[in-house]
């Protein structure tokens, strides 16, 4: 193993990235407030669009879906739709954070991009959804 001190060029390198990243942060919080989620049902009849923030910002429900009106359907409709919708955006959302990590923090990317965390990490907790947590409360009450 080598236990030698990087090189001035590392450092210096690292204090670029750094002072990089830190130059595009308005930039990057005003693309990341820009963004938004769409999704569809499977059958079409609705679509949701969401915020940067994943809350649903509109609604679209087609109007053949009230010809055999079954609520417990359309809710589903719903609420799978605006879940495919605030995956869209934590998508594009990690997809503009992984553009300012330096290359050698791939570890740290590939888990902040979407990566599989173990229940324990308690990283996994912040990148769940809030109908995920809803879910959950609701199985427990059970």
């Amino acid at each position: 193993m080598d236990y030698s001190m990087p090189g001035d060029n590392f450092f210096e390198s690292m204090l670029e990235q750094l002072q990089k990243t830190t130059a595009a942060i308005p930039q990057t919080q005003q693309r990341m407030m820009d963004i938004s989620g769409t999704a569809w049902s499977d059958d079409r009849m609705v679509k949701v669009v969401v915020g940067p923030r994943g809350q649903v910002v509109d609604l679209e429900i087609d109007p053949r879906v009230f010809r055999k009106p079954d609520a417990a359907e359309l809710r589903s409709k719903i609420l799978n739709a605006c879940n495919a919708a605030v995956q869209d955006v934590r998508e594009q959302s990690q997809d503009i954070m992984n553009e300012h990590f330096p290359p050698e923090m791939r570890e740290l990317r590939n888990l902040a991009g979407g990566g599989t965390f173990d229940e324990e990490d308690p990283l996994a907790e912040v990148f769940r959804s809030d109908a995920e947590v809803y879910a959950e409360r609701k199985e427990k009450k059970k």
